[in-house]
């Protein structure tokens, strides 16, 4: 069975299921080993209920950021503060937004109520944000960062990441926000801005504690490893499109070999994208022959075939429900394992199907080409 080998972090008094991982994916460790690491975890470290959650260590901050969290991607103004107190009070601890989603207040709004009501504090909360194209620009990213932070109405971004590596001509917020990928003129317009002077600021975000953690999202290996060359504060997380139609098995090695945390979005492939008519017309993984097979084998739901999937490796999951049931099931993830033989199956899917593409928008944005 794969399993992730177990790293201990003694000073760590927060819950956890079990162990901590420090992102070594697809290690057979013996049981026999798995059950010692476990036993030299300090008892305050091991919290065993349904709040509990596998988290992984980021390097720099040694931050415990949740395995499984709730995306906020796509969840309407209307419902985002009902949905994100009702998250947390489901056991949630990590919300992955963004600027580009346009509803952080919203966010903000139903944390603000979970904490008033005394479901979670600050702290217990890893928070996730995104800094949007058309502020690639130093001045203006840490401007719009710490816009991002007033509409949470929070003091720092637990982590904060660079969410294409596109940069767009700058749209005043007091004119349009969030901006999209056009102009206030409908057209797309890229800019020369290069990562290098954005990651600059990101890493002037983390000195003053705007950001705990900084990362990057929609990277390829190339443009990662070009980062690290010059990169005084390296990412700690990269974010990216990963499902079982588009394994990235290279870039997850990349990662693990780097020392960098990933998370996965669209962890159930088209189904987010339906509703947009992104989704390639291809076929849906929830109703897979060998997603629906794995999941009656283990009474389990095709959701939760997929996304402990990508836990199992390691690899963070942000999905989003609004019915409460499924919000529990999600978090059931962490809490049971699926054999080499399942995990093989579910890889062997891979066709390199990639939904989310900035090509598709205008010619000039294949980060992906």
């Amino acid at each position: 069975m794969i399993v992730p080998l177990c790293h201990v972090n003694h000073s760590y008094t927060g819950p956890l299921v079990g162990f901590v991982s420090t992102l070594r994916v697809g290690i057979k460790t013996p049981r026999s080993s798995i059950r010692s690491c476990i036993a030299s975890v300090p008892s305050a470290a091991i919290h065993s209920n349904r709040f509990s959650t596998m988290s992984v260590v980021l390097k720099r901050s040694g931050q415990q950021m949740p395995l499984v969290g709730f995306g906020l991607w796509k969840v309407p103004n209307a419902q985002c503060a009902d949905t994100v107190y009702k998250a947390l009070k489901a056991g949630y601890r990590l919300l992955d937004g963004a600027g580009d989603y346009g509803n952080e207040k919203e966010a903000g709004e139903g944390l603000a109520r979970a904490i008033k009501d005394g479901i979670v504090k600050r702290e217990d909360v890893f928070i996730t944000s995104k800094l949007w194209n058309t502020f690639h620009e130093k001045a203006r990213a840490k401007e719009i960062a710490k816009h991002q932070l007033s509409l949470w109405g929070i003091q720092y971004f637990d982590l904060y990441l660079m969410h294409f590596p596109i940069s767009l001509e700058y749209v005043d917020p007091k004119d349009k926000y969030p901006p999209e990928w056009w102009g206030l003129d409908g057209k797309v317009h890229p800019t020369k801005v290069p990562i290098q002077e954005t990651w600059s600021a990101l890493e002037e975000l983390a000195d003053e504690g705007v950001a705990k953690n900084i990362g990057v999202s929609n990277f390829q290996g190339s443009l990662l490893v070009d980062l690290l060359r010059y990169a005084r504060i390296e990412p700690a997380v990269l974010q990216v499109e990963l499902h079982p139609y588009l394994t990235q098995e290279r870039l997850v090695a990349l990662c693990k070999e780097l020392g960098i945390a990933m998370t996965a979005y669209s962890s159930l492939g088209p189904q987010s994208y339906i509703e947009l008519g992104m989704d390639r017309d291809s076929p849906s993984l929830l109703q897979h022959s060998t997603i629906t097979a794995i999941a009656e084998k283990h009474q389990l739901s095709p959701a939760q075939v997929l996304l402990r999937w990508a836990v199992q490796q390691n690899i963070a999951v942000i999905p989003k429900s609004n019915n409460h049931d499924r919000l529990l099931m999600n978090l059931e993830v962490t809490h049971f394992e699926l054999s080499d033989e399942d995990m093989k199956a579910i890889s062997s899917l891979n066709h390199h199907l990639r939904l989310n593409d900035p090509q598709d928008i205008h010619p000039a944005l294949g980060i992906f080409a």
